[in-house]
């Protein structure tokens, strides 16, 4: 890996959501830092040398017009996709010309900006997909008719009210739940960047939410199948409800241990899979089906993960596990309509994990700001918190894309094309 380019930027990130709410492709910011002449040529080269197939595809973000102006220039049809902000392009007739030389290059450029404003379509549109974003009397809009097709399903498309949003685009800043399944089941968007989870998790509100019934078929599948107990902890650490509801059972006194379990793992060696299957079936008649609660879900589990990588655990396991449920655990408090202190208290959790969620203190500290930092792409927080924390810059862009790499994209979600 190239070090230097990686020392002289600071990256965050967005996921993208596709239609069937995994995980689609990841929006990376990427801001140079003050002073920091980055090397355009080489990220893309670093990008291209991480990067496999599995990944999630890329979206880059230059928040410069002259690292923008680079990456136009240096990148191909093998690079990650570049957005430009319509605004930056409309100004510059240079970025315009460069524009259609990337176009060309077969680079896709993705533009970025107002529905109102976005390029017509034409044969000789120097860009591959927009990224749109809607003004209130849009967004409205698209309620009326939205709500027109859920109660007319089988009228004809003529007859429906129209809709600001268009098919096979990228739309961002999308507020509400009913927006999500406009844009995404009824007008056919290609993805959304982030996610509305206050509105989504706002249908669920004044009580527990259930865990995803897709996780404990996946649970009970691996069981059936008797897969290793590496893959029934991974599946199972990828809901925090039903993770939190594991450990209270191996905690209780319904099971009779001595001990504490502290962790997935020895939750799962204590209990053994003929038990394990007995609770899943238990839990499956109460089990989640709300698809739009699953973005909610992988985004705590992606911040979960690049913990992990930041504070680089994996030498020991039990460290490694630790860190991962102190950012799962996060946000349960969202997830279980209480507070935090009160359900982390229910555990024989390391002081640590408590310590970092409640109290806003300790060694697991820096890892939870740092990665909640850097899933809302908010740059100048992420240096800000760097310098704060005494953080290496290399490192830390390392550990994000690590993060990133490990995830797997389902064929049918991705956004290559």
């Amino acid at each position: 890996m190239v070090q230097s380019v990686l020392g002289s930027i600071t990256l965050g990130y967005r996921p993208l959501w596709g239609r069937n709410r995994e995980l689609a492709g990841v929006q990376l910011r990427v801001a140079p830092e003050p002073a920091m002449p980055v090397d355009a040529p080489h990220l893309l080269r670093t990008l291209d040398e991480l990067w496999s197939a599995d990944a999630p595809p890329l979206l880059l973000s230059a928040e410069t017009p002259a690292l923008l102006a680079g990456l136009l220039e240096h990148g191909d049809a093998q690079s990650p996709q570049v957005e430009v902000p319509g605004d930056w392009l409309e100004a510059d007739a240079g970025l315009q010309a460069r524009v259609v030389q990337a176009h060309r290059r077969g680079l896709r450029v993705i533009w970025r900006g107002d529905v109102r404003h976005m390029p017509p379509p034409a044969p000789d549109r120097p860009v591959h997909r927009c990224l749109l974003s809607l003004q209130p009397e849009d967004a409205a809009a698209a309620l009326q008719a939205a709500l027109q097709q859920k109660r007319q399903p089988n009228a004809p498309s003529t007859a429906f009210l129209r809709s600001p949003v268009q098919p096979g685009h990228y739309y961002e800043n999308i507020a509400s739940a009913a927006l999500i399944d406009h844009c995404l089941d009824q007008k056919h968007g290609l993805a959304l960047l982030g996610w509305p989870d206050d509105d989504v998790l706002y249908g669920h509100r004044g009580r527990e939410l259930a865990p995803a019934r897709s996780i404990i078929e996946r649970l009970l599948r691996a069981i059936g199948q008797d897969q290793s107990m590496d893959v029934i902890e991974d599946i199972l650490s990828e809901e925090p409800i039903l993770s939190y509801r594991f450990l209270t059972l191996t905690n209780s006194a319904a099971l009779g241990l001595r001990t504490g379990i502290d962790s997935l793992r020895r939750g799962l060696m204590m209990m053994g899979y003929t038990q394990l299957e007995k609770w899943l079936v238990g839990q499956l008649p109460h089990a989640g089906t709300d698809l739009n609660l699953q973005p909610v879900r992988l985004g705590m589990v992606l911040r979960a993960r690049l913990m992990e990588h930041i504070l680089d655990a994996g030498i020991e396991e039990d460290l490694r596990r630790e860190v991962y449920l102190c950012g799962l655990f996060s946000q349960l408090d969202v997830l279980m309509n209480e507070p935090l202190g009160s359900i982390l208290h229910r555990l024989p959790l390391s002081d640590r994990i408590y310590s970092a969620n409640v109290t806003q203190s300790g060694p697991y500290l820096p890892a939870l700001d740092l990665a909640r930092a850097m899933d809302s792409a908010d740059t100048a927080t992420v240096r800000a918190l760097r310098h704060a924390h005494e953080l290496d810059t290399e490192d830390l862009n390392r550990a994000l894309l690590h993060t990133l790499l490990s995830q797997h994209v389902p064929a049918n979600a991705a956004t290559r094309t």
